[in-house]
C-alpha cells in the first residue's frame, strides 16, 4: 500500500533546527534500508510559490506569500508499506522527533493512502455501497 504524508504546520519564520534535521536525516536513511520511502522532500515557502486556481469557469494565477493561509504543507513522503498502522507508527515517530528537536513546534502529519487506476474502481464501489445503505 502507497502512503503520503504531509507536514503541515503554520509557516514558519525561521529554519528547523540542525538536530532536528540530522535526525530527520537518520529516519530517511532507515526507510531507504528498508526500501519503503519512494520519495521526500520540503517544500519552498509560499512566497515562493504560485497557485493555478479554476473557478467560476475562469483560472487565476496567484503569486505566493499567501497571507490567507493559516497552515502550509511544509513538506511531504511517499512510502510503500503493509498498512495503515505501519503509515501511523511512522508518523508518530516523525512527530515525536519534532516534538524532542523543535520546542513549541505546533503542527500535524497528515497521512493519505495513495490510489492508483485500480485501487479507484474499488473505492468507487465501496463508496456506491455505502450510499446506498445510508438511504
Amino acid at each position: 500500500m502507497r502512503f503520503m504524508m504531509m507536514v503541515k504546520h503554520a509557516e514558519p519564520s525561521s529554519q528547523p533546527p540542525k538536530e532536528l534535521m540530522d535526525a530527520m536525516a537518520i529516519l530517511t536513511e532507515e526507510a531507504v534500508k528498508a526500501g519503503t520511502i519512494r520519495g521526500s522532500g520540503g517544500l519552498a515557502p509560499t512566497a515562493q510559490s504560485t497557485r493555478v486556481r479554476l473557478s467560476g469557469g475562469q483560472i487565476k494565477v496567484t503569486d505566493g506569500p499567501f497571507t490567507e493561509a493559516k497552515e502550509i504543507v511544509g513538506g511531504y513522503a511517499e512510502f510503500e508499506l503493509k498498512s495503515k498502522e505501519e503509515a501511523i507508527e511512522g508518523a508518530v515517530r516523525f512527530m515525536e522527533l519534532h516534538k524532542k528537536y523543535w520546542p513549541g513546534f505546533e503542527g500535524e502529519t497528515e497521512i493519505r493512502q495513495i490510489f492508483g487506476p485500480e485501487d479507484f474502481a474499488q473505492h468507487a464501489k465501496e463508496m456506491c455501497g455505502s450510499t446506498q445503505k445510508a438511504s
